[in-house]
């Protein structure tokens, strides 16, 4: 394993950001919401300034958007949103899986295996009804984007857009019929990924995503 790199000492605004993220994910502050600065501001006893980065890095996010005459509000679950989301994950993790099978090493593919073996375990995922995956290292789209080695990949997926996803996914459930199925299709990928097949690995996320898409667009209807 990597040695982890040493970590800055968390500021305020740091964990301002890290909690009205999770908070507008998990549906805690309501989508299309307004924010008002000073009632957040009166509720963490925070100052302007540390509430003020916090909320622009919740923007790059793309979980608040500013309006004129408005200001900020969460960002809307709408179906067009989703799709356009979908759109651009299906053609950038399909380039990620094939960077992936040409970037491949022992350890990315042995860490892709242990999280495939730590999501088997969930008992909602084998009775079927729901394949909850965890934010970060234990999330499989979150990994493979990692293992694709593409700077500019990580930062667009894994931060521009990894939490609009996670709040589609989370506000819209985790349940869903096709959840063994979607583990399956995780394990297909990861085999063409250890294979070096590019071509496969790409073209088998690109279904995966599809059919995802599908999944949670019926939700939405």
């Amino acid at each position: 394993m990597k040695a982890a790199p040493s970590e800055a000492p968390r500021t305020l605004a740091d964990r301002l950001f890290e909690t009205l993220r999770a908070e507008i994910v998990e549906g805690r502050i309501a989508a299309g919401s307004k924010i008002s600065e000073p009632e957040l501001a009166r509720r963490f006893e925070a100052s302007r300034g540390s509430l003020r980065e916090a909320l622009m890095r919740l923007e790059a996010l793309g979980l608040l958007e500013r309006r004129i005459n408005v200001g900020a509000r969460v960002v809307e679950l709408t179906e067009r949103g989703l799709l356009e989301l979908y759109d651009v994950r299906e053609a950038l993790e399909g380039m990620a899986c094939r960077l992936a099978a040409g970037a491949r090493t022992a350890e990315d593919l042995a860490e892709l295996r242990r999280m495939l073996e730590h999501h088997e375990q969930q008992e909602e995922l084998r009775a079927g009804r729901a394949y909850f995956q965890p934010e970060g290292d234990f999330d499989f789209h979150f990994r493979i984007v990692q293992a694709s080695g593409n700077d500019l990949l990580i930062d667009t997926l894994c931060n521009r857009l990894y939490y609009r996803v996670r709040m589609y996914r989370y506000q819209l459930g985790m349940a869903s019929p096709r959840a063994q199925r979607a583990f399956r299709e995780h394990s297909h990928i990861i085999e063409a990924i250890e294979a070096g097949d590019g071509d496969l690995a790409e073209l088998l996320m690109r279904r995966h995503i599809r059919a995802s898409r599908q999944n949670i667009e019926n939700k939405l209807r």
